[in-house]
């Protein structure tokens, strides 16, 4: 009886790996299949993007020599460069006051204001600051992207590295007070080298989050200061086109020739 229940339990563990394995092929393929048909059809000669008309890089080529696309791309990387630049700079110093003074009252509460862009739905934060802009003045739309795109990228960069900071042992910069070494060189030499991961972590995050926004650009964006989702858009709205299946492939393309070698190198110092 025993060596019939031993088989029959893992007869039953069997069938189930095979439905859980069976749920997952149907879940990636209904995650990656959309992704795979863009690819492929961006490779379409015909102008219908969904009848296929044979094999050609000519959209590639086309997407390539659209100015509106470059100006569109150069807008959303400058604004995206600069809102992560500013917004880890700010997220580094309040996780600093948060984490390690003792003089700041209410740190809940300035913990909350710091995260507030996270809780706030993204169109009343943009609704919000148009309002905002529009009583202060401020016409010039690349401006108010960059101060935009700051704001709601703080909490992005915020969060991982205040993580690092809580998790980080304390004993070496307390060693370079004792050496009497000032705040700056204690922060520059011990710290920053430290948190540097989480530093990284937390731009890049704000950097792949201010290029992929598109709700608080579309409503911000004015005369030269089209970004590239919002471009996207406008071009989905005339209709799918091979143009914008070459556009979406180089999208995709871009991060994983980025990312693979990161990858690698990573990989090989697990290995080492």
């Amino acid at each position: 009886m025993k060596m019939l229940s031993k088989i029959f339990m893992s007869a039953s563990k069997e069938k189930s790996s095979l439905g859980l394995g069976f749920i997952t092929l149907l879940f990636f393929i209904f995650l990656y299949l959309p992704i795979i048909i863009i690819v492929l059809f961006s490779f379409n000669a015909n102008k219908i993007a969904s009848i296929w008309g044979g094999f050609s890089t000519k959209w590639y080529v086309s997407a390539i020599n659209n100015s509106a696309l470059l100006d569109s791309l150069q807008v959303s990387l400058t604004v995206a460069f600069l809102a992560t630049l500013f917004a880890t700079s700010i997220a580094v110093a309040a996780a600093l006051a948060l984490t390690r003074s003792d003089e700041i009252r209410f740190k809940n509460v300035s913990n909350t204001v710091v995260n507030l862009p996270l809780m706030l739905p993204e169109i009343v934060f943009a609704v919000a600051i148009l309002i905002l802009f529009s009583q202060l003045g401020i016409k010039n739309g690349m401006f108010k992207l960059i101060l935009a795109h700051t704001c709601f990228c703080i909490p992005f960069a915020f969060l991982p590295i205040r993580a690092r900071l809580q998790g980080m042992n304390t004993y070496l910069e307390q060693a370079a007070q004792d050496l009497y070494a000032s705040p700056w060189v204690t922060f520059k030499r011990i710290t920053l080298p430290i948190i540097m991961p989480g530093v990284f972590a937390g731009g890049m995050l704000s950097f792949v989050i201010s290029m992929d926004d598109f709700i608080t650009s579309n409503i911000l964006s004015g005369g030269g200061a089209t970004t590239l989702p919002v471009y996207i858009f406008s071009l989905v709205k005339q209709g799918v086109s091979p143009e914008l299946n070459a556009i979406s492939t180089l999208i995709m393309l871009v991060p994983i020739v980025f990312a693979t070698p990161i990858w690698l190198l990573t990989k090989q110092k697990i290995k080492s």
